[in-house]
């Protein structure tokens, strides 16, 4: 029967990464791949996570199987660093956690539970939002519908335009958000945004699932997680996707976390049987490396202190970057206003030039980034930010 297949064409961006990777010019420059990079241009492993994996070296006794929930230890700690280790719903038993490969498993595996929570009820996500929500939502059966979140025109949230379509979500509607940096737009819901859209899903009974991929990468991680402690407290029910690649570097490792929030903790329980089944028809239980060398830098007080010092330079650098960029462009005979990157979180921003001049970039200047200019900022530094901001410059002069 396999003569009769058609090749898929291949993902974009891996794509361009293969192209790349090819690529021989001395300057050429990977605005892309969406990985944290330091300024030799390197996505390198944390210390903090270096000397946990010595550590495990020395005291792992087994490679035995985990639990379809993974490891209890690095489910708590995750939980305590997502909800903070004092807030009610953890302290009332409304929480239940499971390890994930990866924020994919985690979104995945929420949408895989609501499913079977409702088969009518739809998930709404922004406009635009991360290129692989989609197809992990939609490929496990849930209805798509996008509600209206940047304005190209104006680099801004369109707020107003977004409440006004969450307006039309059923009660029982899912309401996927992210938590901080908003990927691909840069753009944050400020605290008395998150307030509104709360007053606006108690009002409806809409279900917020929250991915946060970021936390730490964009004001710090208490205040990343702002909006995710806010709802857990106000709302009856909620899931939360989290991912370890970005703020511990553990891309490979496919670590990540699905919580769920209940009403009770009987009804919580009985969400996370219903979820834990789900998973052990899917891929039964989760790799174990990742979430141990979390659990092990967020269960020791040296290594959590290393980990956050660690976690917050990254923060700055690409708050540095933002800056550095707009600062050049302004000293630029570059025409327009670029501000914007600078007022935005986390690694991504819409540079807001055409597909066009995306392909003239790469083409003339080996430079990479997705044609809807979605620009990883993290992948620029000082010894090409000149470079950049020239072909930038003779990019847009080009009629």
């Amino acid at each position: 029967m396999f003569e009769v297949l058609k090749p898929i064409p291949q993902d974009p961006i891996l794509a361009m990464m293969a192209s790349y990777r090819e690529d021989t010019h001395p300057q050429k420059i990977d605005l892309g791949i969406g990985v944290y990079k330091n300024d030799l241009g390197d996505t390198p492993i944390m210390q903090a996570v270096q000397q946990a994996e010595a550590r495990l070296l020395q005291s792992e006794t087994t490679k035995s199987y985990t639990a379809p929930a993974g490891s209890p230890l690095f489910n708590l700690r995750s939980a305590q660093l997502v909800f903070g280790t004092e807030h009610p719903a953890l302290n009332d038993g409304r929480v239940i956690s499971a390890q994930t490969p990866g924020g994919c498993g985690a979104l995945r595996m929420g949408a895989e539970f609501l499913r079977g929570c409702s088969s009518e009820s739809r998930v709404w996500v922004s406009t635009p939002t991360w290129a692989n929500h989609i197809p992990l939502l939609g490929g496990a059966g849930l209805d798509i519908v996008e509600y209206p979140y940047y304005d190209y025109s104006n680099k801004s949230i369109q707020f107003d335009a977004m409440l006004q379509a969450l307006e039309g979500a059923k009660q029982g509607d899912f309401v996927l958000i992210h938590g901080c940096c908003h990927n691909p737009s840069g753009a944050d819901l400020n605290r008395e945004q998150w307030d509104a859209v709360a007053d606006l899903l108690e009002r409806k009974g809409l279900i917020p699932f929250v991915d946060m991929a970021y936390q730490g990468l964009g004001s710090g991680l208490d205040d990343d997680a702002y909006g995710v402690r806010m709802l857990a407290a106000r709302m009856p029910e909620m899931l939360v996707a989290t991912s370890c690649s970005k703020n511990f570097g553990l891309y490979r490792e496919r670590t990540g976390t699905l919580f769920i929030v209940g009403e009770t903790p009987e009804q919580t329980s009985n969400a996370g049987s219903q979820l834990f089944s789900k998973i052990r028809s899917h891929y039964s239980m989760p790799p174990s490396h990742g979430a141990a060398i979390v659990e092990t830098i967020l269960s020791d007080d040296e290594l959590s202190t290393l980990w956050q010092d660690e976690l917050s330079l990254m923060r700055h650098r690409i708050q540095g970057l933002r800056q550095s960029l707009v600062t050049k462009i302004t000293a630029s005979d570059i025409q327009g206003d670029f501000s914007f990157i600078e007022q935005q979180f986390g690694m991504f921003s819409f540079l807001g030039i055409t597909p066009q001049q995306v392909e003239q970039l790469r083409t003339e200047h080996s430079i990479y980034m997705i044609n809807s200019s979605r620009m990883n900022v993290a992948g620029l530094n000082d010894q090409c930010m000149d470079y950049f901001v020239a072909a930038l410059g003779e990019v847009l002069k080009t009629p």
